[in-house]
This record gives structure tokens, sequence and C-alpha cells, in this order.
């Protein structure tokens, strides 16, 4: 098992879990924060932003995980480094952005 590929699977998963906020968002027509949003990161994009931004996640995913190395759905490692990706970017962008949305403290009105 290379390790690189490893490490590639979950950043994958990273790439694959922040893909689905901002198409969410940019399907609903909802604004949400992006990297290109003033300032970045804390200030909102258009929902035509978001779903170009996030189906760039998806491609990025997608190269990661389907062409690096051969990841299988059956390889324990393979599955654990994407699904530990996806739970660590999970972790960290609930908590970022859970102070804009009341997710951090949610019973404080």
């Amino acid at each position: 098992m290379n390790w690189l590929d490893l490490l590639a699977y979950f950043f994958g998963g990273a790439f694959l879990t922040n893909a689905i906020p901002h198409v969410v968002a940019g399907m609903m027509g909802e604004p949400f924060q992006t990297p290109f949003a003033k300032p970045p990161g804390e200030g909102l994009s258009t929902s035509t932003v978001n779903i170009v931004w996030g189906f760039f996640n998806l491609l990025v995913g997608y190269v990661l995980v389907c062409r690096v190395g051969d990841f299988g759905l059956r390889n324990t490692g393979d599955v654990a480094a994407l699904g530990l990706g996806g739970l660590a970017i999970g972790i960290v962008l609930a908590r970022r952005f859970g102070r804009f949305h009341g997710g951090n403290e949610p019973g404080r009105p």
C-alpha cells in the first residue's frame, strides 16, 4: 500500500466533501462562503459562483481518488483514507462556518 496514494485519497475525500455544501447552496439559489468572496471565506458568494466552485471541488476529488493509484471500494485502507479526509474537512468547516450560521451555539438567538 503506497502512502502517497492514501494521502491523495485523504485529500480527495476532503475535496469531495467540500463540494457538497457549495453545490447544494448553488442549486438552491442561496449565497454561501467561498474563497472568492470579500473577505475570502467569510463573505458570501453568489449561487453561480458556488456551483462553479463546487464542481471544481468535484473535479479535483475525482482526479485524486480515481486517477491516482488504484482506489478500491473493497480496500479498507483506501476507503478509510477517503473517509477520514471527508470527516476532517467536515469538522473543520462545521466549526468555521458555524460561527456565521449559528451552528456552534444553536441555543443562542
